[in-house]
């Protein structure tokens, strides 16, 4: 038996993965464990976990992998300060100590982290060290149902590279063409999601989900003043604009006076029409770089499969828009896309590049549904809701999921706990918050009372895989929540004329279709769908809805607040609960009522994270 243990860490979202004769066993982030979001530190608790589902000390394992390689990144700093120089020296000086005392000697450093699991733990040969886009080239390839694909990834900057285009073929994979940094999509977005008010690394997906409300009226001033496309999908930065290579801030004054206005304080500023503009023309351009870059790689390497990773590729926006170019047969996109999923991609190219172990390609995939973390026995489960206070009925499953159906027809909005935590950003029915997709008044109500976020983002519908095409222009499954379709246009309300005239904002409000409450303005949905033999649990319980309404359809949005990662324990879940203004909590086979719980219990959830 041959373990390997896959570490990220020391950016943001660390992870760690493990693999047993190159089967993934068991993945996770840290933030589910010290419930910080987005948490860069070292991933004892996620390694912690991994082992103990594993049955094996740190003793045990074989070889330890890192997702990239910190001497290169630390030469691709020194470079760029250099190359900027005299820009940039007080960001220089407040990189430089960290690195000098922590970053730089990281073999030693995780060395010394790693004998905190097990004292016999002495070996330090067993610890290796990857390329970042290595990492994430090989999470999507290796676990992807394709003997052959082009792996385009692509992301902020892992030691140089930003984008890279590799070429999967069975156990083997070759990167062939990289953009190096400052020249960055990744940044480019991220420039544009601190400029609009929100937290870099965190807000992109509200930069996304606003652009639709806006229109691109300053997509050519991009691609005129801050960015050099080429046909083939390959750019260049203006870095004139810019100030994230040697600076403190992501944009500078001519990046301001270019589009007229400061950044956003999310403080103080209101999300105005110029920002949802600004958001709709990143995404426009965003758009037609990643179909260039598609269309260009298939006309050169003639290989009809597509594997997508890095933060970009959770730009589920444009995948969507790649896979209706029809350029590729098929596409599959890692669901851990971010550095979270290096952990993984780490340790499968240990395993089958440098250890030329055979692959065997799976017809669905090799991601168990994503569901790789924690689980909970309904003994462990009782015991925890026990000790809380909880007041719960405990009922067999068939009860179970006709009286939570039957709750989710009648509006109620519910936690819903199962199984196996999902591994990546997205909640897959493990660990969500369910809701009703018929009602006008749902995402209002989810997004002011339940998430406690911006009134305008939109939530993902779930789909039984076989009612899919009735209800969205989709003919694929989209197991991950990772692309977005329009509604079948049988499905559509028509605006009247006086909806049709408004703008922004005031389009939020208005019923757009049979399901509005995941209809986003533009009448598209970021849709998942669901497969009895991936999750047969939430299969039942999405099948019950439908026989209940007719609707094979249920609203899915991750079981947090925001700033808070998703729960991952049952005390979690409960605080998480008794926080909000959720009706149910359903976890294992409890079934929890808001109206009969001990009010002493009630959280005052708003302050307990940092917003996002």
């Amino acid at each position: 038996m041959n373990v390997i243990l896959g570490i990220s860490a020391f950016y943001h979202d660390s992870a760690a993965t493990i693999l047993v004769d190159g089967k993934i066993l068991a993945a996770a982030q840290e933030e589910r464990f010290t419930r910080i979001k987005h948490d860069y530190s070292y991933p004892f608790n996620a390694i912690e976990f991994v082992l103990d589902y594993s049955n094996l000390k740190l003793s045990d394992i074989d070889q330890i992998i890192f997702f990239e390689k910190p001497f290169l990144k630390f030469e691709r700093l020194l470079e760029t300060y250099v190359a900027f120089a005299p820009r940039g020296f007080k960001s220089f000086c407040k990189a430089m100590p960290i690195w000098l005392r922590d970053k730089l000697f990281q073999k030693k450093m995780l060395f010394n982290e790693l004998k905190r699991h097990d004292e016999k733990f002495t070996d330090d040969n067993k610890i290796f060290f990857s390329d970042h886009h290595l990492s994430h080239a090989a999470s999507a390839f290796f676990p992807s149902p394709f003997e052959e694909a082009i792996v385009l990834t692509a992301d902020g900057v892992g030691e140089w590279a930003t984008t890279t285009v590799a070429i999967g073929s069975g156990n083997n994979l070759d990167i062939k063409k990289e953009i190096h940094f400052p020249h960055s999509l990744g940044l480019l977005y991220s420039t544009f999601t601190y400029y609009a008010g929100f937290k870099v690394n965190s807000g992109e997906y509200k930069l996304m989900g606003l652009a639709p409300y806006g229109t691109p009226k300053y997509e050519n001033l991009i691609k005129n003043e801050l960015i050099d496309i080429k046909e083939d999908g390959t750019f260049r930065l203006n870095q004139s604009y810019f100030n994230y290579a040697t600076g403190l801030t992501m944009t500078n004054q001519k990046f301001h006076n270019l589009f007229g206005q400061k950044p956003r304080n999310s403080k103080k500023d209101e999300i105005k029409q110029f920002h949802m503009d600004i958001a709709a023309s990143i995404q426009k351009v965003t758009e037609d770089i990643m179909i260039k870059l598609a269309r260009s790689l298939k006309n050169e390497f003639k290989i009809s499969n597509l594997c997508l990773a890095g933060g970009v590729a959770l730009n589920c926006v444009a995948n969507g828009k790649i896979l209706k170019e029809n350029i590729f047969d098929n596409i599959w996109v890692q669901p851990a896309a971010g550095d979270a999923g290096g952990s993984l991609g780490a340790a499968l190219a240990l395993w089958h590049i440098e250890q030329k172990k055979p692959r065997k390609v799976c017809l669905d995939d090799d991601m168990n549904g994503s569901f790789l973390g924690p689980e909970y026995t309904q003994e462990k489960i009782e015991e925890e809701l026990n000790k809380l206070g909880a007041i719960f009925s405990t009922m067999k499953e068939g009860e179970l999921i006709q009286k939570t159906a039957e709750e989710l027809s009648k509006e109620k909005i519910i936690g819903w706990f199962q199984g196996r935590m999902e591994f990546g950003p997205r909640a897959l029915g493990n660990r969500s918050i369910l809701g009703d997709p018929r009602s006008s008044t749902m995402q209002k109500n989810l997004n002011l009372k339940i998430k406690y976020r911006e009134s305008f983002r939109p939530f993902a519908p779930s789909i039984l895989k076989n009612d899919l095409t009735e209800w969205f222009d989709l003919n694929v499954e989209s197991p991950y929540m990772l692309m977005v379709a329009n509604l079948n246009s049988k499905k559509i309300t028509k605006m009247s004329n006086d909806e049709e005239k408004l703008f922004g904002i005031d389009k939020l409000n208005i019923k757009r279709s049979e399901i509005p409450a995941v209809t986003h303005v533009d009448y598209s949905s970021r849709i998942q769908t669901v497969k009895k033999k991936t999750n047969n649990r939430y299969f039942k319980l999405i099948n019950e809805f439908k026989s209940i309404t007719g609707c094979p359809v249920i609203v899915n949005t991750s079981f947090n607040v925001r700033g808070e990662p998703i729960v991952n324990s049952p005390m979690d879940a409960f605080n998480c609960f008794m926080g909000t203004e959720l009706d149910i909590l359903v976890i294992g086979n409890c079934f929890l009522d808001k109206k009969v719980q001990n009010k002493n219990l009630i959280k005052n959830y708003l302050k307990e994270f940092e917003l996002d």
